[in-house]
């Protein structure tokens, strides 16, 4: 059944409290001497800025399990990562020629700056990373890590044709490694590549990958076969995945991932369960927090809802939760709070950028519905050139509607929803757009069906545009017998 409710994963560790994750608090700075030798190799200089101050000191001898994860290719705990971080720096300022530990180092920056949205990590892992592909050479087979750990953080930073490269050289130099796979499947569908993710995906699966790893596998699948809208496998993988997890941290994100997949298909009950199993054996995790905001404010629990994505935001300052916290906001009229939130936006987009990280698909969408429509088309335009996967299709139409263009959006919402050359994701908010569009259009037929497409895949897929979507369906009335049956039979603009 599409609606189906899944059972959350047990805790692995339930004889253990849940832990709160937060970065290391320490400020260390790494300097290898010019002049000497070793410093030459590495070349020069590295610095390693002082972490957020919302970290925490490490679990003593918690660092051993972050390095068997960051080099399995699962999700570590933070102070887990942090104890790593630390590690591998003091290792290094003894042994500045150890490209594994480069490697490791420059990883593991990627994940912590990942889960806690601090772009600052970036450009420490870009340098770690690059100090050691200098050390070995790009070409040297044994340099793998380090050009994995550079598409880790291509992918970080939303620049998925980088992320492309720099994965297929480390598949390159080393087909059998696993965890490459996954990060370009990442970037084809970033690229919009989706038959290449599939046949990617096709490879991994046919890989001989031990248990350790085999759950990350199967969140991969997942992944995929949500993009092509096969819902039920998708769970499916994920409830294996989390059942057969090594570690909370591990089992906790693939719980969020279910819950994120309830959450798309409508089911606020069964999504909240999934979040809040995550929030058990993770509690620091930002995604599963914002998405509990989601699932209590379908819920009418507005209070609760307001919470969780404060505490969402004060682990992980993300635009988008930035977002969706405003528009929560506007939903129930307190557009002074929203406006904070929009302000807050700017803010992490800003600091984002000066990271690396290519935020115009979220600034798109938000300058689309609460600033510039026109401004939004500009940057999504250009977004498209760069890598025109599915979600920026539909941001580029509706960015392009709300500027007064609704015939050259329609085209975009129709690679958005295409179910077959396209991902064939099934998505509340695309099916939306495109119906309003149409609407725009005047072909009511399609955009009636299209609406409530919308709203059976999801009644609550959105605060602000759930209302729009069922007082636009409101106003388009019964259809008449005289409407066209099919989407593409076009009606004479009125």
């Amino acid at each position: 059944m599409e609606n189906e409710q899944s059972r959350p994963g047990t805790s692995l560790l339930a004889e253990q409290p849940p832990r709160r994750s937060r970065r290391l608090r320490r400020a260390l700075i790494v300097s290898v001497a010019a002049g000497v030798a070793a410093g030459a190799a590495v070349g020069g200089v590295l610095m390693l800025l002082p972490s957020s101050p919302r970290a925490r000191p490490p679990v003593p001898g918690s660092g051993p399990h972050a390095l068997t994860a960051v080099n399995a290719g699962v999700p570590a705990a933070l102070p887990d990562l942090a104890a790593l971080i630390g590690q591998q720096e003091r290792h290094l300022r003894r042994h500045p020629q150890d490209a594994p530990a480069w490697a490791v180092l420059g990883t593991s920056y990627v994940e912590q700056g990942r889960r806690t949205a601090d772009a600052a990590d970036f450009p420490r892992a870009e340098r770690a990373l690059r100090t050691s592909l200098r050390v070995l050479g790009e070409d040297n087979p044994q340099s793998a890590p380090a050009l994995g750990g550079m598409a880790a953080l291509a992918n970080a930073r939303r620049d998925f044709a980088e992320a492309k490269r720099w994965g297929e050289q480390a598949l390159d130099a080393e087909p059998e490694r696993w965890s490459t796979y996954p990060l370009l499947i990442d970037a084809y569908t970033g690229l919009g590549d989706y038959k290449a993710a599939r046949e990617t995906l096709e490879k991994l699966m046919g890989l001989k990958v031990d248990a350790a790893r085999r759950p990350a596998v199967m969140a991969q699948a997942a992944a995929v076969y949500r993009d092509r809208g096969w819902r039920e496998d998708a769970a499916a993988q994920l409830a294996d995945a989390s059942a057969a997890a090594r570690t909370p941290t591990e089992q906790a994100a693939y719980l969020e991932q279910a819950g994120q997949l309830a959450w798309e298909r409508g089911d606020r009950e069964d999504a909240l369960r999934h979040f809040e199993a995550a929030l058990r054996l993770d509690p620091g995790q930002a995604a599963a927090l914002a998405g509990r905001g989601r699932a209590f404010a379908a819920l009418g629990r507005t209070q609760d809802a307001l919470n969780a994505y404060q505490e969402a935001l004060a682990n992980q300052p993300s635009p988008q939760y930035a977002l969706e916290l405003g528009e929560l906001y506007e939903s129930l009229g307190q557009r002074p709070e929203a406006r904070v939130q929009y302000d807050l936006l700017r803010v992490r987009v800003a600091q984002d950028t000066a990271g690396g990280v290519d935020d115009e698909l979220v600034l798109g969408r938000f300058e689309a519905d609460h600033g510039n429509p026109q401004d939004a088309v500009q940057r999504l335009e250009a977004e498209w050139e760069r890598q025109p996967g599915i979600e920026v299709a539909d941001a580029l139409g509706w960015a392009l509607n709300r500027a007064g263009d609704a015939e050259k959006a329609l085209e975009y919402a129709e690679i958005a929803t295409d179910k077959v050359n396209g991902g064939g994701v099934r998505s509340a908010l695309y099916a939306f757009h495109r119906g309003m569009i149409e609407r725009e259009l005047e072909l009511d037929g399609p955009a009636r069906r299209h609406l409530e497409e919308a709203l059976r895949i999801s009644p609550y897929f959105s605060p602000l545009q759930v209302p729009a979507a069922r007082a636009a369906l409101r106003e388009l009335g019964e259809p008449s017998t005289e409407e066209p049956l099919f989407d593409d039979a076009k009606a004479p603009r009125r």
